[in-house]
């Protein structure tokens, strides 16, 4: 079930809320109890053929956790126990999600015909980093005592389970098992609708909106050098708004039943280097790859060479994450080496003169934003050779086409490329970002004002209205 679907805005949600305010009457764990039942049922209506794996997952997960947790075992069968956990989640992600390319990519090299074929399990990612997480701190004794009901709801949250954010108990957990808590607040009902508004009309306006021009680099015919920078910015802006649009509305539906998810988006456009993308665009796989990747390496503890060689493994398995293809580990590569060139830069990198520094900024923004352009050609082209083509017509002025649709591309791009750099992002507006680092307290986010409230209305119109059907976001692949 999408987010941006009739079914989900005018019966699934409804019905959750209102099951919600039933059983509020009953306490924390009765909430729970609806919310988590409620989200199977989220998974269930598009992909109920791997509920039962979803549910062997949340139950293999919390009795390793528990094991972990029991503080009777000593320090080699505690490890045992913890590499054989993380072993499992991720034969279970390389079967479903990486069986295929590896049959395809060994008969090519020894030309067999092994045929393979798996479906893959929508989310599986995202519920699996989520849980390998867990194990490793109850490793490394940072988690508390769960019980099953919390957990499970945990991991099966449906705000999160199709495409992220990537969850830590420490910031979800608490706030499940917090009975002190109540439905919350007609200001954060008001607050969570209005951010999902923004958020379904980044998707189904914005997103969507621009989408066919993407196929004018990406097409079956060969780009003249306009076409190709036309799709590929097209395709930099939909990602952008599709992702963006997505992760608004996790946190506005989550804010409707008083939960706080984490942000994971944050105008990465506006990044001055790609150290600061990555700090904005999918934050909490970033966070996850530097907890549990990077620093699991070595970090930068080992010396330079030993950092840069950390980072470019990093990136690998970070593309790779997003997709079985090699074109998903050349932008993983890109990226690396983006990251490897900019920390070195930071080393010795002279000092820029005062009278300078707005020119350099804005330099600096235009140069991260035109590497980012070119690694989106890798994630989004169906194969490798395909994006060095795209490329090559990039890098070479010559033939222009530069038709009616080119021409209406460019002013959709023009558009969103100004609402990127220069508007500010949702959290922003709604004050969601504070919200979050007060959670416990009595803040219930900053005033909202009525004009806001009748844009988010308007908003939620044109959202609704622009709903166009198996418009699924990008993520969804992952």
């Amino acid at each position: 079930m999408l987010f941006s679907s009739y079914q989900f805005v005018f019966l699934f949600l409804p019905v959750t809320l209102a099951g919600y305010v039933l059983f509020d009457r009953f306490g924390g764990k009765a909430r729970s109890l609806w919310l988590a039942l409620a989200s199977l049922a989220f998974y269930a209506a598009s992909n109920w053929q791997f509920v039962p794996l979803l549910l062997a997952s949340v139950a293999f997960n919390f009795l390793a956790g528990s094991l972990l947790l029991r503080g009777k075992l000593t320090e080699r069968p505690r490890f045992a126990a913890l590499s054989a956990g993380v072993a499992i989640n991720l034969l279970a992600l390389g079967y479903f999600k990486y069986a295929v390319f590896l049959a395809a990519n060994f008969n090519a090299a020894f030309s067999t015909h092994l045929v393979v074929d798996v479906l893959l399990p929508v989310g599986i990612s995202f519920y699996t980093f989520t849980q390998i997480a867990f194990l490793v701190d109850a490793y490394r004794g940072q988690v508390a005592r769960y019980g099953l009901p919390h957990y499970a709801l945990f991991v099966t949250y449906f705000p999160h389970l199709i495409a992220g954010p990537i969850l830590h108990h420490k910031d979800m957990i608490p706030q499940f098992e917090d009975e002190r808590a109540r439905f919350p607040s007609q200001h954060l009902l008001t607050s969570g609708l209005m951010i999902f508004a923004i958020g379904l009309f980044k998707k189904t306006c914005m997103a969507d909106g621009i989408q066919p021009f993407v196929a004018l680099a990406f097409g079956p015919i060969q780009p003249s050098f306009d076409q190709a920078w036309i799709g590929a910015l097209a395709y930099t802006f939909q990602i952008y708004f599709d992702f963006s649009g997505y992760s608004d509305m996790a946190v506005g539906l989550s804010l409707m039943f008083g939960i706080f998810l984490p942000v994971n988006f944050n105008s990465p456009y506006q990044a001055r280097n790609i150290i600061d993308f990555w700090r904005r665009w999918h934050i909490t796989l970033s966070q996850f790859l530097r907890d549990y990747l990077y620093f699991s390496l070595g970090g930068n503890r080992h010396g330079v060479v030993l950092r840069y060689a950390n980072l470019m493994i990093t990136m690998v398995l970070g593309g790779l994450w997003h997709g079985a293809a090699w074109t998903f580990a050349a932008w993983g590569t890109l990226h690396g080496l983006y990251l490897c060139v900019n920390h070195a830069w930071n080393r010795c990198r002279p000092r820029i003169p005062q009278s300078l520094r707005g020119t350099a900024r804005v330099a600096a923004v235009m140069l991260t934003f035109l590497a980012v352009v070119v690694a989106w050609v890798f994630f989004r082209a169906e194969s490798l050779p395909s994006a060095f083509a795209i490329l090559s017509q990039m890098a070479r002025p010559g033939m222009f086409v530069y038709g009616d649709r080119e021409r209406l591309a460019v002013v959709y791009i023009i558009v969103f490329g100004l609402i990127s750099f220069l508007a500010p992002n949702t959290q922003q507006l709604m004050g969601y970002d504070h919200a979050r680092r007060t959670v416990g307290t009595s803040f219930q986010g900053k005033p909202v004002s009525v004009r806001l409230q009748y844009a988010a209305a308007c908003l939620l119109a044109l959202g609704i209205l622009g709903i166009q059907k198996n418009s699924e976001f990008i993520y969804f692949r992952f």
